[in-house]
């Protein structure tokens, strides 16, 4: 992807990733700092998919974001890139049933504090920490965690490391709702993943709910 970008444009483009630096630079004596972020909170259908991702202190990722402001083929190109320079990473997935059992506050708390575990044991496993330092969130705090927290209000935007986990979510997220679009094709979820759009409305009110549905979010519609 650097070879897209040359002279000036590129100057501004590693000048624009080193202000999302901001809140990483701001502890520079904590180690390991994890960004987290989640995809998947308003869908009718599917599950609420959270990321933690921890990115060396000098990682340069071009175009790196809020995964809202990048394009769904820049999203799955930016994927790999991420996993390959994290140092360490994880995702948590809670389905539909689990939502519709405790909340989906609830539910993306749950998300989370797994990704969170998952990429403390990736940690535990290359021998470099028992978790990590810091979290940044996207504008919450997460219950149940001993890790220390940082709340960034749009923090996907500002914060190098939320921005991957968003990116890492996001994708997750799209390409398991594309695999359901397999099973449940009369729904679209491979264009709408799963949120409530007009088609998809319309296929709920005429076929009902498919397994993938969260019950709690659809009774205005069924």
């Amino acid at each position: 992807m650097s070879r897209e970008l040359k002279g000036e444009r590129l100057e501004k483009e590693l000048a624009r990733l080193a202000a999302m630096h901001e809140y990483e630079n701001a502890h520079a004596d904590v180690r390991f700092i994890a960004g987290i972020d989640e995809a998947g909170r308003g869908p009718l259908a599917g599950p609420v998919v959270a990321a933690c991702c921890i990115l060396p202190k000098d990682a340069v990722i071009l175009y790196l974001n809020d995964s809202k402001k990048v394009t769904a083929l820049r999203r799955e190109a930016l994927l790999p890139e991420i996993q390959e320079k994290a140092i360490a990473y994880g995702i948590g997935i809670v389905d539909e049933k689990r939502i519709d059992e405790i909340n989906i506050l609830q539910a993306d708390y749950e998300a989370m504090r797994i990704a969170v575990q998952k990429t403390s044991a990736m940690l535990q496993a290359k021998g470099l920490a028992d978790a990590p330092g810091l979290l940044l969130n996207d504008a919450v705090t997460i219950p149940g965690l001993e890790i220390p927290q940082e709340s960034i209000i749009k923090g996907d935007a500002k914060s190098v490391s939320i921005a991957a986990a968003s990116i890492l979510a996001k994708v997750t997220r799209d390409q398991l709702m594309e695999a359901y679009d397999a099973q449940y094709p009369e729904y679209g979820f491979a264009r709408n993943k799963g949120y409530g759009t007009k088609k998809h409305i319309e296929a709920l009110k005429r076929l009902g709910p498919c397994p993938i549905h969260r019950r709690s979010f659809i009774g205005h519609f069924v």
